[in-house]
């Protein structure tokens, strides 16, 4: 009885030998590698444009910011000066009315006083 080696190709009913099916499961598994590191390099490509645009948005948002504050020191500062202008010329107004008045000054402050008492009972 006769019996075949295993270096011996045997074939299927449809025609093909296990040659032929490793050499294809290769071919697979080679265009497996190769899709993968497709994939892979489209989503590190991906990933750097996201992480790209998260920057810019993100440096967009610090100018933003810095120029709302800029804006609100400017406008405290503003504010400031206003404020001690007007203190200044109500200090200058109140020095020459009790020059000028000063019972009457005097009077006034009081009346003032009082009706600031009465309001912080309440």
């Amino acid at each position: 009885m006769a019996t075949a080696s295993p270096t011996t190709s045997k074939t299927s009913t449809n025609g093909t030998t296990p040659g032929d099916v490793e050499r294809q499961l290769e071919t697979i598994r080679a265009d497996i590698a190769q899709l993968t590191q497709q994939v892979s390099d489209l989503i590190n490509q991906a990933k750097d444009d996201t992480m790209t645009q998260v920057k810019d948005q993100v440096r967009r948002a610090k100018a933003q910011a810095d120029s709302v504050i800029s804006g609100a020191k400017d406008s405290g500062r503003e504010a400031v000066d206003a404020f001690r202008d007007v203190a200044d010329t109500f200090g200058d107004a109140l020095e020459d009315s009790l020059k000028r008045r000063p019972y009457a000054t005097l009077a006034m402050a009081a009346g003032i006083g009082f009706l600031f008492g009465v309001a912080w009972k309440r």
